[in-house]
């Protein structure tokens, strides 16, 4: 372990050493008497240098960080229509000069609701207004069993 390790300090002497894995878990390697000393009955080890503290009692064995965990993210609604399946366009904003700059073209949608026959109730959706079009001409069962849409969930 000697070998894929880096370490800051005099090895030699009896004070600390901070030393390095591949990995990047910081190890103790060679610790003072005096910083053995200086342990308090809570289990706090007080740093001479710069006053931090390290709550470890046996400071021989390596410190490991904690699993890393993603960061949560929080759920957006995407900007796609569930029953014709439409979503942002990507397309060039051309100016006067010709310059040319990417740019989204946002599907036009809405939120409505509208009277299911079968529920006999209304339903809250978040449609393009070209499925708008569709239902009325079709109507709101038929477009959803074509898209795989249930409305009992909604």
């Amino acid at each position: 372990m000697a070998a894929s390790a880096v370490c800051f300090g005099n090895t030699s002497t009896s004070t600390s050493t901070l030393c390095f894995r591949r990995t990047g878990a910081p190890v103790f390697s060679a610790i003072s008497s005096t910083l053995r000393t200086k342990v308090s009955e809570l289990g706090f080890l007080t740093s001479q240098l710069s006053g931090t503290k390290i709550s470890d009692y046996n400071l021989s064995h390596s410190i490991t960080a904690p699993p890393f965990t993603p960061p949560l993210q929080p759920i957006v609604a995407r900007r796609i229509c569930p029953f014709t399946g439409k979503k942002a366009n990507r397309a060039n904003k051309v100016s006067f000069s010709n310059h040319k700059t990417k740019k989204l073209q946002f599907v036009n949608l809405q939120y409505k609701r509208i009277w299911w026959e079968a529920g006999k109730r209304y339903v809250k959706l978040r449609l393009s207004t070209k499925a708008l079009k569709t239902i009325e001409k079709n109507g709101l069962d038929a477009v959803a069993k074509k898209a795989g849409i249930d409305l009992r969930k909604e």
